[in-house]
């Protein structure tokens, strides 16, 4: 195959949807830009370029070989390529990586760092003469990774900000019985057989400058950062240091906002009457949080940011929770502004969907955290400083540096092991219903091979009759897209909120508290605020999910559907709901950081009839749609006319991805009625575990459901690989989400 039939069967392939036009015109640039004409490498160009847009960081030359040499490529479940046209498919699996590595490495639009190591000296800048080149090669020889330039800057800046922590020793000046006192204390009020998992999170954190802590719903990752702040503190006053500069965030205004009002509350329960310092160290502990862009500086006007490697942010230690959506760019952005002495905890759930954009950062930092790889030594110290024993298949003699610094909270305090939502979460999560032996829930083992859905029937029959705590399942099969089911389910949920039995209780939904809360209209502005509190907490009950944008269910239709819903008829709850843009009752979000209006991609409102102007002018003209916002801290209402948002999207249904950061009481989670490769088991874990007290799934086809439960998410990147390197330089497999 020349250059012309290689660009021929590109836009072949672009036609089918393999690849996007960009990845197209982006090989045409590099061919017309370098004296090119090797078709196996514009190949690769065009392969990586599609990889980005998938959110990999990187292409696994290994990976193509393996993923097209499969006889029938589109019936691999776990693969999210296109099929490619006979003519590329032959090309792609013709050479082995390291022949392709060969030709990359001879490229003159390619520079070959499969050697190079990041170091604490190193700048990362372009060091050739002349234009750097676009793309890199990297990995190692055994395994061989092609970049976007970019990328492989932003990987590299991420490597060296670990890399540079984790080798900071330990602290050797913590002394153990003094850590020991003070765990002793913070935790004196769990029962006697409370699992230790989160004293050992606190202890590993508190001798290191980088540590990861993850665990899935309910483990209590806020109740651990909470004592953890405390531990860090006491420690600092204790020896007659300053307080430290504490920094909390997290990646959306809405993951704030949370972070804000369950830390709070957990700050709030620590036993300052036992612990030393008291109301000192109370008053040292920092309770709000707010968003990376606003941590780091982000400058509307420039897209620059006021913290980097020159400018560091004054921190002694940043906590970032749900540190899962973090891309590869923004965490690269986040270890370049910190100081070299700086510490960093990243908080999150390693098993939930990665960013939308490039990179999977916490699920690669955390490739072999289930099965624990602590070392002797570390076990050992554990042991001294909590009490705490861990298992042998815990320990590893040759575990990594990386493996001593993240700790898994394996217990969940929220959902019984037993059934309903936690039973589930496992089911997707591990391919499995019932419980599983230590060793294998800590090896993190998924067993697809099975058919899962007799497994899943088990569960939604077994969910009649499960404890209360393990919060409640149902499942609904739709007819068709047209099936009043889907109806009933959503009038019950906006109106009577909690729980999908209509019938029980009072109704709570948002339209019920709309309603039944209004105040009148020369009512106080405090009567308002009260009224828009209420009706956000309302809404917040019942959330409707969805893994797909477009189509009938996609966010598209379910929200024109549902607005038809509710603003049709004589007694509509949302009169013109169908009809016009802004109507009372409207969630919206907001999609992209407003800086002049102080809104946060993320943020969730409800347009509500409120009073604005002077309160001197007469109540009609007063009257008008506005949105009502929590404010960051969550303790006040903030109003915005509805004619000043743009940047905004209906919200009765979204997106699983829009929904990361948020939990709701009740939710409906609807899955397409056609296959489509965004379905996976990540996503139905994710949208499963933003319940916390009621799940429905909903869908119309058990062969979706069958495919999705099989699909796992594929996130190639080099951090695993050079972080979990193993002693005798053999590599291990690029991340796998």
């Amino acid at each position: 195959m020349d250059t012309p039939e290689l660009l021929a069967s590109l836009a072949d392939w672009v036609g089918t949807g393999g690849l996007r036009p960009l990845d197209l015109a982006f090989t045409q640039f590099i061919h017309q830009r370098t004296p090119e004409q090797d078709p196996l490498v514009l190949l690769a160009i065009a392969l990586t370029c599609e990889r980005s847009g998938r959110g990999h960081v990187c292409l696994d030359l290994w990976g193509v070989v393996r993923a097209f040499a499969a006889e029938d490529q589109a019936a691999a479940p776990d693969s999210d390529w296109i099929p490619a046209p006979p003519a590329l498919r032959a090309l792609m699996v013709r050479f082995s990586p390291q022949e392709w590595a060969e030709r990359l490495a001879a490229s003159a639009a390619v520079e070959d760092l499969r050697q190079h190591r990041p170091s604490p000296s190193c700048l990362l800048e372009p060091q050739a003469e002349g234009e750097a080149r676009p793309l890199v090669l990297g990995g190692i020889p055994e395994r061989p990774l092609l970049y976007l330039r970019r990328y492989w800057l932003y990987e590299q800046q991420v490597l060296r900000g670990i890399q540079a922590r984790l080798e900071q020793p330990a602290d050797t000046l913590l002394d153990a019985e003094l850590l020991r006192d003070w765990l002793a204390q913070l935790f004196a009020d769990d029962p006697p057989d409370a699992p230790p998992w989160q004293r050992i999170a606190c202890a590993l954190a508190a001798r290191a400058h980088f540590a990861v802590i993850t665990g899935g719903p309910g483990t209590g990752k806020t109740t651990t950062v909470a004592r953890l702040l405390a531990l860090l503190q006491g420690l600092a006053l204790g020896c007659g240091c300053l307080p430290l500069s504490i920094r909390l965030a997290a990646p959306t205004g809405k993951a704030a906002a949370r972070l804000n009002e369950a830390l709070a509350t957990s700050v709030s329960r620590l036993p300052y009457d036992r612990l030393p310092l008291g109301e000192a160290l109370r008053a040292a502990i920092p309770i709000e949080a707010q968003t990376l862009h606003r941590l780091l500086g982000a400058r509307p006007d420039s897209g620059r940011l006021r913290y980097d490697r020159r400018r560091p942010l004054p921190a002694d230690v940043v906590v970032v929770d749900e540190a899962s959506m973090i891309d590869v760019e923004r965490m690269a952005a986040l270890l370049e502004a910190l100081r070299p002495q700086a510490r960093l905890f990243l908080i999150g759930d390693k098993d939930q969907l990665a960013s939308v954009e490039a990179g999977a950062v916490l699920g690669g930092l955390c490739q072999r955290a289930q099965a624990g790889h602590y070392t002797p030594q570390t076990a050992a110290w554990i042991e001294r400083v909590t009490g705490a024993r861990l298992p042998g298949h815990l320990i590893d003699p040759q575990g990594r540096p990386l493996d001593q610094a993240i700790a898994v909270l394996r217990s969940s305090f929220r959902f019984s092991a037993q059934g309903g939502i936690g039973a589930l979460a496992r089911l997707v999560k591990l391919g499995e219903s019932q419980g599983e032996t230590p060793e294998r829930s800590s090896a993190g083992a998924k067993d697809r091979a099975s058919d899962p859905l007799p497994a899943l029937e088990h569960l939604f029959q077994a969910a009649q009759t499960a404890p209360q705590d393990s919060g409640s399942i149902r499942r609904i099969l739709l007819r068709n897209e047209r099936d009043p089911q889907l109806d009933a389910l959503l009038r019950a949920g906006y109106w009577q909120g909690l729980g999908p039995d209509p019938s029980a209780g009072t109704p709570s939904g948002y339209l019920a508290v709309l309603q039944g809360l209004r105040p009148a209209d020369n009512a106080e502005p405090a009567a308002f605020d009260h009224w828009a509190r209420a009706v956000l907490k309302a809404h917040s009950a019942f959330q409707l999910l969805t893994p797909v944008r477009q189509g009938p269910w996609g966010v598209e239709g379910l929200n024109r559907r549902i607005q038809r819903l509710l603003g049709q008829g004589p007694d509509a709850p949302l009169a013109g709901a169908g009809e016009r843009l802004w109507f009372e009752g409207r969630p919206v979000m907001v999609t992209r950081n407003d800086y002049a209006l102080g809104l946060m991609n993320g943020d969730i409102g409800i347009a509500l009839r409120a009073p604005a102007g002077p309160s001197s002018a007469s109540t009609a003209s007063r009257m008008g749609l506005r949105v009502a916002f929590l404010s960051p801290q969550g303790t006040s209402i903030r109003w915005i006319p509805a004619t000043r948002l743009q940047a905004v999207e209906t919200v009765f249904a979204m997106t699983v991805h829009k929904s990361q950061g948020s939990e709701f009481t009740h939710v409906a989670l609807v899955l397409p009625d056609a296959d489509t490769p965004v379905l996976t088991c990540e996503l139905l874990y994710t949208g499963i575990t933003r319940a916390r007290s009621s799940l429905t799934l909903i869908y119309c086809d058990e062969a979706v459901l069958r495919a999705a439960l099989h699909r796992q998410i594929e996130r190639f990147s080099g951090l695993a690989l050079a972080l979990h390197r193993g002693e005798q330089g053999m590599p291990c497999a690029p991340y796998r989400l």
